[in-house]
């Protein structure tokens, strides 16, 4: 059943916010508990649609899953029972392909078919079959029935890899394959992102000796057998930006908890000296809050000598892919004009149109490239969210917009963001979820 957020913008927001755990964490982190037949336990499993699938997933495969509590679950793949994903299920989300991994390693062999999830441009799954086969694995594409068949009949072999890209998620599978590979495994050009070194302190926990966590190199030693163990996922640093982007076009002050400092760096700097968002860390009993004052001048800081200065994203520590819709948004509440370069994905930009509808002054130079000029006043509007990010910085333009918006497929938002409305709600925002929308909002 589709549904609808109904939202009221100009509303001034204020007070504190938890985000939930790291969604790009937590889908690894499932995934290995593949690694050994004993208990393992998830702390701050956040409560999202890809959480939700990934979890089907594994009890399709024979995965015992108990929930302890709202955001904790303990894990036993005692029995996998095939080496066959769901093909429904695979295909609803791109974090599918990181159970190739684990079970590559624990049975010898693994059938997927090509992973699902946000349509915003290729995504070649080259480099976790390259990193297989490097290992020993046979692949064969399967075009007829649509599946990848992926073999190690003799076994893995711990290797020295160089992968081709810095892949998330080919490092993440990479690493869990190397984790129940007796001897070291090399990974060279590999991903460090928070959610990789999240992924890297579990596997060390359940037994694997992993030297290089958060650089480009990593050591793993991998072991015959893993143990279980009790898990921690960090907050969601994506969801921390969408809420700081969020505070900085609306009205009132609002405090993020519990933040991790040392992951928001590049984000802080980039809404802070490029947009010129007024916020600050403030230290606590347990750690950081990071808070969006209410009083905001968004301006643009001009490159020296006057030039247009531009906002990009790549790999970590670079400003987060996902994070460059929200900054977007942003940048149309902001005096002056400012490029956004997104690198990765050919299709992440093609929501602007939405804001262009609603009164934003963009022009989209190509599929990478967006100039926003700002500040424009921006007017509800009837819309649909295209992808999760997409879909939250439309959420955000609404609640600085004039008037009523209505946006549809909110299922693609609920994948990442757990109960958004009722944190929107508990800051003062009006917004209702409905499968019912108005006919018309004029």
């Amino acid at each position: 059943m589709s549904e609808y957020f109904i939202i009221q913008g100009k509303r001034p927001l204020q007070g504190e916010v938890r985000v939930t755990g790291n969604k790009n964490a937590a889908l690894p982190m499932l995934a290995a508990t593949l690694l050994t037949d004993e208990p393992v336990t998830l702390h701050n499993v956040p409560r999202i649609g890809d959480v939700n699938t990934m979890l089907g997933l594994l009890k399709a495969l024979g995965v015992e899953v108990l929930a302890n509590g709202n955001a904790t679950l303990t894990l036993q793949a005692r029995n996998v029972a095939t080496h066959m994903l769901d093909r429904e299920l695979a295909t609803q989300i791109r974090a599918s392909i990181l159970l190739a991994g684990p079970l590559l390693a624990r049975l010898g062999r693994v059938s997927l078919p090509p992973p699902g999830g946000d349509v915003i441009g290729r995504r070649r799954i080259d480099t976790h079959l390259l990193a297989f086969e490097a290992m020993g694995a046979q692949v064969e594409i399967n075009r007829a029935r649509h599946r990848i068949e992926i073999t190690a009949p003799a076994g893995l072999h711990a290797r020295d890899i160089f992968l081709d890209e810095a892949s998330v998620t080919a490092t993440e599978n990479a690493l869990m394959a190397a984790a129940l590979t007796p001897g070291e495994t090399v990974l060279r050009n590999a991903a460090s992102e928070p959610h990789v070194q999240n992924l890297c302190r579990m596997l060390i926990g359940m037994g694997v000796e992993i030297d290089g966590v958060g650089t480009n190199t990593l050591h793993i030693v991998g072991k015959e057998r893993l143990h279980g163990g009790e898990f921690e996922i960090g907050p969601d640093l994506l969801e921390v930006g969408s809420f700081l982007g969020l505070a900085a076009v609306t009205p009132g002050e609002i405090r993020i908890k519990d933040v991790r400092v040392d992951e928001l760096r590049m984000v802080l700097h980039v809404f802070r000296h490029r947009l010129g968002v007024n916020c600050w860390l403030e230290e606590t009993a347990s750690g950081h809050d990071l808070v969006v004052g209410a009083e905001q001048h968004l301006k643009v800081e001009m490159d020296v000598g006057g030039a247009v200065p531009k906002i990009d994203d790549g790999p970590w520590p670079h400003f987060p892919a996902d994070l460059l819709s929200i900054a977007l948004v942003v940048a149309t509440q902001a005096e002056g004009t400012v490029l956004v370069h997104e690198k990765l994905f050919e299709s992440r930009l093609f929501f602007v149109d939405k804001l262009i509808n609603m009164g934003a002054r963009i022009i989209l130079c190509d599929p990478h490239r967006a100039v926003v000029v700002g500040p424009s006043p921006l007017y509800g509007q009837i819309m649909s969210s295209p992808d999760i990010r997409a879909g939250m910085a439309l959420v955000i333009a609404a609640l600085a917009a004039e008037g009523t918006s209505v946006i549809a497929n909110v299922m693609q938002i609920d994948r990442g963001y757990e109960n958004l409305e009722g944190k929107l709600q508990a800051l003062g925002a009006e917004i209702i979820r409905t499968d019912s929308p108005p006919a018309s909002i004029y």
